[in-house]
């Protein structure tokens, strides 16, 4: 069985189960344990002199540990394969996510803000309702690349190995790619790599969302507006979820008590968000999820 349909019963699989509590209530998640080695690098090698050089053999021997386990992995055959896969998939999970700040958001702001505070790192506890469900859809939209796409993609490309490696990547530059001092040169090169390595998921999540979205034709502008994001690539899903659900999104917003000034995406979007456009934005990803899946079914059945 090649890597693309492997890869269809992946999808479908973690579409179907998402995180299953009884699983990792007993397991830990391999999302977990990355975040526990990248946490234990962070804490025995992100102190002296030499951080640049130390965090560059950090992430290093991060992608050789994961292109080494995948490879393994992957002797046992397409069962595994795929089970791997959709272990590392998000689909699910992240719509339910989105949907548990709707609903806490129907129920009362604080509700909102308790579940948005789950999926974002931004401040929330002085989140308005419009602040709550804006970072959820920014938030939803972003993950779509990091969580779905980009995985989908590197394990296209490189089966078990691709997908491991960039998780790893992935989970590295969300804990230690920061600009800040504690970080500006020990995650300097995991957030160089992050950026590589998303580069062509971001703008292919970018264009399922405007397909899905009935928003092609607002290319250009989606193209505009993406580059206005402090990442060169997180902007792209998130312009064209703009112009998808006709909001403005990013803006001004907190972090670790101090505001920052970004620039809107799709400024002339409404700014007036509520909890049914978040439940929109989970449609227009199950869309996006299912047009994607279509673009892998094409490849198993064209090589």
């Amino acid at each position: 069985m090649n890597l693309a349909w492997v890869l269809v019963f992946a999808l479908l699989l973690d579409a179907l189960l998402g995180e299953p509590d009884w699983l990792w209530a007993r397991v830990t998640h391999p999302a977990v344990l990355m975040g526990k080695v990248v946490s234990w690098l962070d804490k025995r090698l992100n102190q002296g002199t030499g951080k640049r050089v130390k965090g560059s053999l950090a992430i290093f021997a991060l992608v050789l540990v994961g292109l080494a386990a995948g490879w393994v992995l992957s002797l046992f055959g397409p069962i595994v394969e795929c089970l791997v896969a959709a272990v590392l998939l998000a689909q699910r999970s992240l719509v339910e996510h989105l949907r548990a700040v709707a609903t806490g958001l129907a129920r009362g702001l604080q509700d909102g803000r308790r579940a948005v505070a789950m999926i974002v790192s931004r401040d929330t506890e002085t989140m308005t309702g419009p602040q709550v469900a804006r970072s959820a859809i920014e938030s939803g939209s972003e993950n779509m690349s990091d969580g779905v796409i980009a995985p989908a993609f590197w394990f296209l490309v490189a089966g078990l190995p691709g997908i491991i490696a960039y998780k790893l990547i992935n989970t590295g530059d969300s804990m230690i790619g920061y600009r800040n001092d504690r970080y500006e040169d020990f995650g300097w090169a995991t957030a160089r790599l992050d950026d590589l390595v998303n580069l062509i998921p971001a703008r292919l999540t970018g264009l399922l969302v405007a397909l899905a979205g009935g928003c092609l034709r607002d290319w250009p502008a989606i193209r505009r507006d993406a580059r206005l994001h402090r990442s060169p690539n997180a902007g792209w899903p998130e312009a064209a979820m703009a112009r998808a659900l006709g909001l403005s999104l990013a803006g001004p917003r907190s972090y670790d008590g101090e505001m920052r000034e970004f620039p809107w995406v799709n400024a002339a979007g409404t700014k007036s968000i509520t909890g049914p456009a978040i439940l929109r934005c989970t449609e227009v990803l199950w869309q996006a999820w299912a047009l994607g899946l279509v673009l892998v079914v094409a490849f198993a059945l064209i090589f």
